[in-house]
């Protein structure tokens, strides 16, 4: 019997301590899932900025110096062609859309649609760089010489005083800003009612990278690109408005001056006006943050004054 007693007496503390375990093992996740997570009021705050090609350098440069003074604020900063942006910005999930043209009227149409007011910044001034291969003879061209080539009325080097070489021609993909502003202003001369197109025999380079380096390979090669893209490794073209002249090498003092025919203004967009950290950002960018400008080949939009 006490033997019995003993052993039914282990049972309960076994099945007691089992128990115990189990509670245990229950309660402690709970505990753990239930506990406040630590208030951190320097959680840093992400501000999206995605678009053109053009600007992703010089955007890079922005968010790098401001975080640096700012460490509370985090800002994402990719590319994709300025359509990419201004669709992303549209859809709600980037903050700042950056972009080589304005929204087209389809594009804040839009936006309207899903209850968006875009509002528009400039945020500096940029020029279209005409490049070639450092062999190529030619060097200068008319804009209308220009907008021949990419329509192939004008097919060999040999008709604008180079060598009897193919053209090759090379261009940004149509999401592109600069590939809609050439297509405007330089192939259709500004004329809206135009319906001329890049040859399809246009190689479409996804990035203006990809455009540098396929003129630095192809003796044949034509290519356009924001001036903050050019290397010494490329020959620049000078550019007339016509054949009077003057021909004119693009830089900052000549897209200033407004001699240089092929510049335009680059811009973000926000949805709404903007509030809070983008606010700032927008701010230190359209003040301290112009010292960066020309660093990276552009134009600050207080050059000249």
């Amino acid at each position: 019997m006490t033997q019995l007693r003993e052993c039914h007496q282990f049972q309960i503390r076994a099945a007691y301590i089992l128990v115990v375990c189990l509670f245990l093992l229950l309660a402690v996740p709970l505990l753990v899932g239930c506990r406040p997570a630590p208030s951190n009021p320097e959680a840093a705050q992400v501000i999206e900025n995605k678009g053109s090609d053009t600007l992703v350098n010089l955007a890079l440069a922005w968010a790098e110096s401001y975080m640096e003074t700012h460490p509370e604020v985090h800002i994402s900063v990719t590319g994709g062609g300025s359509g990419t942006g201004i669709a992303a910005m549209i859809n709600g999930t980037v903050d700042l859309a950056n972009a080589s043209r304005a929204m087209k009227a389809e594009e804040i149409a839009a936006a309207e649609a899903n209850g968006i007011t875009p509002v528009e910044f400039t945020v500096a001034r940029d020029a279209i760089a005409v490049v070639v291969h450092l062999s190529n003879p030619v060097s200068r061209l008319t804009l209308q010489q220009i907008s021949d080539i990419y329509t192939m009325r004008i097919t060999n080097w040999s008709e604008v005083g180079g060598e009897d070489r193919p053209i090759v021609l090379l261009s940004r993909e149509s999401n592109s800003g600069t590939y809609v502003y050439f297509l405007e202003n330089v192939i259709r001369l500004g004329d809206g009612d135009s319906d001329l197109l890049f040859a399809p025999d246009t190689l479409l380079m996804p990035s203006s990278e990809g455009i540098s380096a396929e003129v630095r390979q192809n003796p044949n090669a034509i290519g356009y690109d924001g001036l903050g893209y050019v290397t010494p490794d490329q020959k620049v073209v000078a550019v007339a408005r016509d054949e009077a002249g003057p021909y004119v090498l693009p830089s900052i003092e000549t897209v200033n001056d407004g001699s240089y025919p092929i510049s335009r203004p680059l811009y973000m967009y926000t949805a709404g006006e903007p509030t809070g950290v983008v606010a700032a950002y927008l701010g230190w960018i359209l003040g301290e943050g112009q010292s960066l400008v020309p660093e990276l080949g552009f134009v600050p939009l207080d050059a000249g004054r």
